[in-house]
């Protein structure tokens, strides 16, 4: 016998079993006969089929190389330029150390929380933002879709910001470091410093004039700043090249952009520990201001603070731990990048307050010896009496407390004549006193610190390398909350995707570079992300609690960790995470109403900053850009809640994920019982493969399709037996 008659014979005994003989023959009823068919499947063909399913989800998906990695990447993306230059500034503002404390509570009762919510419908679903907030719900599936604009918006002008610093740190080369000393102009007789500057100082004047150009208002573009153009390539071309790969390449990177600001930021703390006046600005920083702290805005700004200071809304979170392993441990991962963020706002707060105390002991010293030598020409010329002034006092090397006793009494004997003396009380306090933000504080008062520094080329490379490598970390997970999604819903290549999305950011961002471009960061950082993320997270939590069911989403994250999480986020998911973040959305849309919109423009002739107000057409942006962000939200809820769009016309609801590519698939959003046991859209469930029935002689029988997680879905079969139970996520 031929060594293949085994394999005919195998063939022809199949189709004996499978003809319509047999069939027929079977005295079962019809409904024994459904069942009994579910068990005839060929075991090996089943379990083949398995393997590739599910080896082919899991082979499609990249997955980080470690978890090391994977939190690096989570780290780098939350904590960012917000922690250097914002949450130093809150906390200065809002009651020094008493401000930690409604910010840590805050941080347990909306930030852990709420981060591992997103962490988890990542790693559960294993896609980006589209394709997890409609497999979750459906009609909500716009959030995915507006997480991407606002990602987009933010990346817009976050990038740009990454650009300053970049012409900073080229510029920190030089001794003396280029914003020292104020230029000099010369004319056709002699050399005088720039007016400009001699009224505001040096390190405002380089960068507002010689690193910005500023114009006047929002108004006057002024033209390209080629300075900035350049740099803001150059942003663009760092970001592309690190996601051109995804997290194959962005991860390795992470390494570095996420470990480095924290070596130099205990370098500087070491460094300014050992300046004169540094335990000045911690103690002024720590210092409690408890009557402050009972303010509501304090809270609404602690809140605030935890929310971005997180990243959620973005899709980067989601983004990152879609590329997880089903079992990992993201509960652990939630708190332990939390408190990370925390300590990390923590210890740049120490470093900064360390360096203005430094800054503010130094502009002290000088404002004391400008004094002490108008005190001795009021001797001289006696409009002061040598007698009130101690004998042991020696007004031409006076120390502080000297010179502040000299001023008492200066004030008490010629209380009258005292104001015309036009003489300063030189309090190191009044300068810790003068807060600055965002920009002003890294790019004015930080620079101008490390002036006086020791070997200050060296510290300003190192800071304005930390500030980049800061800003990097945030764009790696601002980009990914844009990339994935995208290519994970339409299955583009993500090469030319990101290629693409950077080409296209650069080209926007150009208006960022003009010399009115800082008014539209500010533009941009006020109203593109504020209000649209705080809907968009409301909505979340409303989808995962309420749409979704916050029973079953707690047994699914029982079954994908292995054990139940604490009864603690129940609680904060239902109730009080929607109620804080209702409230902090009132608030907001409550102070944006009550304060005028308009932004700090420098007056050159001044040498100063002003508030101006929007002109017309800047309204009309500001309001766009938050209409805009979140427009995605509604046009898809009426889409699908009204079947706008033909089913079979490959609309946002009839687009399903197999095997690598776009399938689209008519289907009905409102009757489909499969789809609610699978907690899935019917649009996202693998399509009908009618090439490979139960039985090839019965033709148009349903099959056995495989779930979109690789496992056969019988569930798909037995949709209508009363005791199926619902399946996970």
């Amino acid at each position: 016998m031929p060594k293949n008659s085994k394999v005919v014979k195998r063939e022809l005994d199949d189709e004996v079993i499978e003809s319509v003989k047999d069939l027929l023959s079977n005295e079962d009823s019809p409904e024994d006969a459904f069942k009994k068919s579910e068990l005839i499947v060929d075991v090996r063909e089943e379990k083949d089929t398995d393997v590739e399913e599910e080896s082919e989800v899991e082979d499609e998906r990249p997955a980080w190389n470690s978890k090391l990695q994977y939190i690096l990447a989570q780290v780098g993306f939350s904590v960012g330029l917000g922690n250097v230059w914002r949450f130093p500034y809150l906390c200065q503002k809002n009651g020094g150390g008493a401000y930690l404390l409604p910010y840590l509570i805050l941080l347990l009762v909306i930030g852990i929380p709420l981060f591992f919510l997103e962490l988890s419908v990542g790693q559960r679903i294993r896609r980006g933002s589209i394709g997890v907030w409609n497999y979750i719900s459906p009609k909500l599936g716009g959030i995915g879709f507006a997480s991407c604009v606002v990602c987009y918006f933010v990346a817009l002008y976050y990038n740009v910001i990454i650009g300053w610093t970049l012409f900073y740190f080229s510029q920190s080369f030089q001794q003396p470091l280029p914003w020292d000393q104020c230029p000099l102009v010369k004319n056709a007789s002699h050399a005088f410093i720039e007016p400009e500057c001699e009224k505001s100082s040096a390190t405002t004047y380089y960068w507002y004039r010689e690193a910005l150009n500023i114009s006047s208002s929002i108004s006057e573009s002024g033209g390209l700043n080629w300075k900035m153009t350049v740099c803001l390539l150059a942003a663009w071309v760092m970001v592309c090249l690190a996601m051109i790969k995804g997290i194959q390449s962005s991860g390795k990177i992470m390494y570095f952009s996420s470990l480095f600001p924290y070596v130099v930021l205990i370098c500087f703390l070491i460094r300014a520990l050992l300046l004169n006046g540094s335990v000045d600005g911690i103690r002024h920083m720590f210092t409690p201001k408890l009557e402050i702290m009972l303010e509501p805005k304090v809270w609404r700004e602690a809140a605030t603070q935890v929310f971005f200071a997180l990243g959620l809304g973005f899709g980067g979170v989601i983004a990152f731990s879609s590329y997880n392993k089903r079992d990992n441990n993201c509960h652990f991962d939630a708190v332990l990048v939390s408190f990370i963020n925390f300590f990390t706002s923590v210890l740049a707060t120490l470093v900064v307050f360390a360096v203005l105390g430094f800054k503010a002991n130094v502009v002290n010293e000088k404002c004391i010896a400008q004094n002490s030598e108008m005190v001795i020409k009021f001797l001289k010329t006696g409009n002061i009496s040598q007698d009130i002034i101690p004998h042991h006092i020696n007004l031409s090397a006076v120390t502080a407390e000297d010179y502040r006793l000299v001023y008492d009494i200066i004030q008490k004997v010629k209380e009258e004549e005292f104001p015309v003396l036009h003489l300063n009380s030189c309090q190191i306090e009044d300068e810790l006193n003068k807060a600055v933000q965002g920009t002003g504080l890294a790019f004015i008062a930080f620079t101008e610190a490390m002036t006086h520094f020791p070997a200050s080329p060296f510290w300003s490379v190192m800071f304005f390398l930390m500030l980049v490598n800061l800003g990097l970390g945030s764009m790696f997970g601002t980009i990914e909350g844009i990339i994935t999604p995208i290519v994970d819903t339409f299955k583009v290549r993500k090469e030319i995707l990101t290629v693409i999305c950077c080409l296209l950011a650069f080209c926007i961002g150009l208006i960022f570079v003009q010399r009115s471009g800082n008014y539209f960061v500010t533009m941009f950082d006020d109203y593109s992300a504020t209000l649209p993320l705080l809907i968009l997270v409301i909505l979340e939590n409303i989808a995962v609690s309420f749409v979704y069911g916050i029973d079953k989403f707690m047994e699914d994250l029982k079954d994908m960790l292995g054990f139940a999480p604490s009864r603690y986020y129940y609680y904060m998911w239902k109730y009080i995470s929607p109620l804080v973040l209702s409230s902090l959305l009132i608030a907001s849309i409550v102070n944006m109403g009550l304060s005028p919109p308009g932004y700090s423009a420098w007056i050159e002739d001044k040498a100063s900053e002003e508030f101006l107000s929007y002109p017309p057409w800047g309204m009309v942006v500001c309001i766009s850009l938050m209409v805009i962000a979140i427009l995605p939200v509604p046009i898809v809820f009426i889409v699908r809640l009204c079947n706008l769009i033909d089913d079979s016309s490959g609309n946002l609801a009839s687009v399903t994920y197999k095997r690598g590519r776009v399938l689209k698939e008519p289907v009905n959003l409102e009757g489909d019982d499969a789809s609610l046991i699978h907690g899935k859209i019917p649009s996202e469930m693998s399509s009908p493969n009618f090439g490979k029935n139960i039985y090839r002689k019965q033709s148009g029988s349903p099959t056995l399709d495989t779930a979109p997680n690789g496992r056969y879905g019988i569930g798909y079969l037995m949709a209508d037996m009363p005791d199926m139970p619902e399946s996970d996520l």
